[in-house]
């Protein structure tokens, strides 16, 4: 008896795995973030903009005392740009990547999926062999499409968190 009740408390294989993600959207693209990486959400944040950064940089946020940068997503994964509707809310994701807590702007938060390991597959060749993809951590299929999982750690390239690293410096 003991032993039927061990079996019932064993670790799921890996195929059962669920992983939870925060769903996004940027223009008609459907994004995914693992829920352990996002610190929180926010909306309307008074972005300063920083002289000589990165185009994608939209500038710097004060939360809670802490300096962070913020990414307009859009503009990093080279998609196309929307006209700012007057009044509409910006939605900024607080991600922890790789110890450095970073902004990243996005249209709109869907919600918290649950995904099985097992139906992310990677994305296709003809995707990766673009050098900007290498962002892209794997591809599911949803109730209303595909979604696209995003590897945030290579958002940005080395040289760029470098030049994160000396704006914190100054």
């Amino acid at each position: 008896m003991d032993q039927a009740y061990l079996n019932q408390r064993a670790e799921p294989s890996e195929k059962d795995q669920v992983m939870q993600l925060v769903g996004f959207v940027i223009g008609k693209e459907q994004f995914g973030v693992d829920i352990l990486s996002v610190q929180e959400i926010i909306r309307s944040a008074s972005i300063t903009a920083v002289p000589n950064s990165p185009d994608f940089i939209e500038g710097v946020i004060n939360l809670r005392g802490s300096i962070i940068p913020v990414i307009d997503l859009r503009k990093r994964l080279n998609l196309p740009l929307k006209k700012k509707e007057e009044g509409s809310a910006t939605w900024i994701l607080i991600i922890n990547v790789d110890e450095r807590v970073t902004g990243f702007i996005v249209d709109s938060v869907t919600k918290v999926l649950k995904i099985q390991t097992k139906t992310i597959e990677p994305p296709p060749d003809i995707v990766v062999a673009g050098l900007k993809s290498q962002y892209i951590h794997g591809v599911c299929e949803i109730e209303n499409g595909l979604l696209i999982l995003l590897d945030f750690s290579r958002i940005l390239q080395i040289k760029e968190i470098k030049k994160l690293k000396d704006f914190d410096e100054d």
